[in-house]
């Protein structure tokens, strides 16, 4: 019988997903395994099993981040709405965006940039880099960015460099990777998104508030 309920729905999905990852030998420690579980719980692509990659610790320094009442800096605002406000509040932290600003737009067509780029920048100015998480789910130049930031300095708690599409995406997440300054978890190749973004952070949000894979 198909479940109809919302949990029962939710429960069968990761059922079947956890299956598939043991019958096809893919083994991750307990942090990972809820990041790729809810990354391919929300994209139904069981690729993700072998483009997601994280830096050694680098689960648990953004799970401690949380905990502590990081703000989640986020390129652009499909990645904000798509984060559980309530979860973050729970912790003390929020969500930033700043990509539609005027400051923003008008800095971007000053100096020949694209938004996300300034966005970053604006969010370093404001001071919301250092100890935050940031997700990149849309665009590799802010991704570039913030490889940057990092080397002028910045130190966010962890990046999240998830962009998708085929130019830049791969040499952005490869700088990111290179540098040994920050923790980084990406998905390798031209995949990622929005979508594989927000289901990394809000599968951190639900491990620093010690939840299980329960129904969103």
């Amino acid at each position: 019988m198909i479940p109809r309920t919302p949990e029962a729905i939710a429960s069968e999905s990761f059922r079947i997903i956890r299956q598939h990852l043991s019958d096809h030998g893919y083994t991750f420690d307990p942090l990972g395994q809820t990041v790729v579980e809810r990354i391919i719980h929300s994209t139904a692509d069981f690729d993700f099993a072998d483009l997601v990659r994280w830096s050694d610790g680098a689960l648990a320094t953004g799970i401690t981040a949380l905990r502590a009442g990081a703000t989640v800096v986020t390129d652009v605002h499909m990645v904000r709405v798509g984060i559980s406000a309530t979860g973050l509040q729970e912790l003390g932290g929020r969500v930033a965006c700043f990509i539609d600003t005027e400051q923003v737009a008008a800095r971007a067509a000053a100096e020949g940039t694209t938004r996300s780029v300034q966005n970053m920048r604006f969010a370093a100015e404001q001071g919301l880099l250092d100890q935050s998480l940031v997700a990149i789910g849309n665009a590799p130049t802010a991704l570039d960015e913030i490889v940057r930031l990092i080397a002028a300095g910045a130190r966010p708690a962890l990046v999240l460099g998830m962009p998708v599409g085929f130019v830049g995406t791969v040499e952005s997440k490869a700088a990111l990777m290179r540098q040994t300054d920050v923790a980084w978890l990406v998905t390798t190749g031209y995949k990622g998104g929005s979508t594989v973004a927000v289901a990394a952070v809000n599968a951190l949000i639900r491990l620093a508030q010690h939840r299980s894979n329960a129904a969103v």
